[in-house]
This record gives C-alpha cells, sequence and structure tokens, in this order.
C-alpha cells in the first residue's frame, strides 16, 4: 500500500512523502489524544516555489508568496492531497485522520501567528488538540530542524511547508534525516529586518509580526512618509530597533496595513521570510541542496531602501535601492 500512498500524494502535488512508526513517539504525544489508535504518521511535504520569493527579492510585487505560497498551499493545494490520500486509504479498509495545520489556533497563551490578522488568533488551546508538527516532520524524515526551528529539507532548504495524516495501517518506516543543513551559522537570524530572534534562535513571534508585516521602512516601498507620526520612536520603528512590548505590537499591527491582505485573512509578508531566503541563500552557496537551478536566487546584494524620506516626511521621487537610483 505504500507505493500507492506515494504515487497518489505525488499525483495531488506533495513533493516529500515520509512515515514515521507509532513508537517514534512518546505516549503521551498528542498523535494519541487525536487518535488513540494511530500505527503511522504520514507527512507530506510541499514545496514553496523559488519563484514565488522573486518578487520580494528584487522589491517588485509582494502579493504572490502570500496568494500563492501560503494562501493556495494551505487553503487549496494541501486539503485536496490530504483528502485524497486519506481516501485511499479508507478504501485499504484503514481508517486515515488528516491533520492540516490551522493558522488561528496556538497552544501558548502569549505569542501570535504573523501569517494572520493577531485579532483572529485563538491562544491558549490545549496541547492535545494540537500535533507537534515540527516534530511530527522530522520524525516522518521530511527534514531537520533548524536554529530558529523551521523545518530543512535536501532539496528545498526552508522552502517547504507540510501536513500529516494519522493512520491505524502499519507502514514501514522512512528513516530519520540526519542533520548536516542547518550549522547555525545565524544568516537566518542577521537577516530578520526586525531583530526578531535572539542570537539562540528564539523568537519573539510578536515582534516577528510587527515586521513580517512591513515595519522597516528600508524594506518596505508602501510605507508613506508620514508613517507612525504619533511615535516619538518611530525612526527606531523604522530602521528595525524599537523596543516593544506585545501591547505595543498590537498598536503598531493597527497602523502598519499598507498593504492588502489575502482571501483568508492572510497577513501579506512585506519581508517576505528574509529569515527563510537567507537560510537558502546560504545552503545554496555551500552547495549543500541537491536540487540546483541555472540561476543563483540571489546574484546581487541584497536592496535596501533611502529611509530619508521618513525623517522630512515627503516621499523621495525615487527610490535608492542599495545605494543605486
Amino acid at each position: 500500500m505504500i507505493e500507492k500512498i506515494i504515487a497518489c500524494a505525488k499525483r495531488y502535488d506533495a513533493d516529500i512523502v515520509g512515515f514515521a512508526p507509532a513508537d517514534r513517539f512518546s505516549a503521551d504525544d498528542p498523535i494519541f489524544k487525536i487518535f488513540p489508535g494511530t500505527k503511522t504518521v504520514i507527512g507530506l511535504g510541499f514545496r514553496v516555489l523559488r519563484g514565488i520569493y522573486r518578487g520580494v527579492e528584487e522589491g517588485t510585487t509582494y502579493y504572490q508568496y502570500t496568494t500563492m505560497g501560503v494562501e493556495n498551499l494551505e487553503e487549496t493545494v494541501m486539503p485536496l492531497t490530504l483528502l485524497n490520500v486519506s481516501n485511499l486509504i479508507e478504501e485499504e479498509g484503514f481508517i486515515a485522520v488528516p491533520q492540516r495545520k490551522s493558522p488561528l489556533i496556538q497552544n501558548e497563551l502569549e505569542g501570535t501567528n504573523p501569517e494572520v490578522d493577531f485579532n483572529d488568533v485563538y491562544r491558549g488551546v490545549k496541547a492535545e488538540n494540537q500535533l507537534d508538527f515540527l516534530n511530527c516532520a522530522v520524525q516522518c524524515g521530511l527534514g531537520e530542524k533548524s536554529m530558529i526551528g523551521s523545518l530543512l529539507t535536501d532539496d528545498y532548504g526552508p522552502f517547504i511547508r507540510y501536513c500529516f495524516i494519522l493512520t491505524d495501517a502499519e507502514l514501514p518506516a522512512t528513516e530519520l534525516a540526519a542533520p548536516h543543513l542547518c550549522d547555525n551559522c545565524g544568516e537566518c537570524i542577521k537577516a530578520c529586518p526586525g531583530r526578531a530572534y535572539a542570537e539562540d534562535g528564539k523568537l519573539d513571534s510578536w515582534r516577528c509580526a510587527v515586521y513580517y508585516n512591513g515595519a522597516n521602512g528600508s524594506k518596505n516601498p508602501f510605507m508613506p512618509p508620514e508613517a507612525f507620526a504619533d511615535r516619538e520612536d518611530r525612526m527606531e520603528l523604522i530602521n528595525g530597533t524599537a523596543q516593544f512590548d506585545s501591547e505595543e505590537a498590537q498598536e503598531i499591527l493597527r497602523d502598519i496595513y499598507f498593504y492588502p491582505p489575502a482571501k483568508h485573512s492572510y497577513r501579506t509578508s512585506i519581508c517576505g521570510r528574509a529569515c527563510d531566503r537567507a537560510c537558502y541563500i546560504h545552503l545554496e552557496e555551500k552547495g549543500l541542496l541537491k536540487k540546483g537551478f541555472v540561476r543563483k536566487f540571489r546574484e546581487k546584494e541584497d536592496w535596501k531602501l533611502s529611509t530619508k524620506q521618513f525623517e522630512t516626511g515627503v516621499r523621495e521621487k525615487e527610490w535608492d535601492f542599495g545605494g543605486k537610483k
């Protein structure tokens, strides 16, 4: 049956398929709370197309990453694959429990999900109701965990999203990925326009949300020159160095929506996952990615906009990209 599952998953656009036996998980793992009869966890990985990041990488268009790389994968492609593979499993006489991450539900009482409106997030949901998605991905052999808690894969680096199926079918296990991609270089941490990561890789999700949505003026072509005019620390905020707590973050986010969201309330990523792009570039430069391309992902210095207009309150006639008009 495993060959049928892999063929079906790939026919419906999964790029990586992995299988974890139940004994890889602790007895109190959420998989057994959700489905006590779980014998195998099936992991399905979906690449986020390299070209989807091009608009942000070039500073030209921003909606493609969110609409195609997040919204359509999470709301259309991945659920369709989950349903078709689950249908196949149940046709074989076994139970299939599809598991897709909800962007609006989180176990923690604090923090938020930068990809959605913070007002919509339900916090403190009981842990037994939610899989540890990253752990499941690692246990299914989809990839390894990076220093900042992202999943790294041999072909696509961090450009990957994933979902799972719990089943009572006993299926052959996929080997665990031996850690070999993340070398703790810290490029992901340094790339964040809002310094949302601590040196040890711990994320301040509220800070991430603020700069994911575009608070750094040097990386946001849509920010008006009068942005955050009522804040004394506006230039620090615009330059990514301001200090603020979660309540202040919410105030900032209410004033920061300079670019429209996607249909399902996903926030448009103005930072374009700078952490993931920096990681991918590093892995590509080191020759660690198995899937190669004719052109390098980044062929010139990363661009940066002038922030003079925020000091004067007058929009510059031309943007200064990397010091070039």
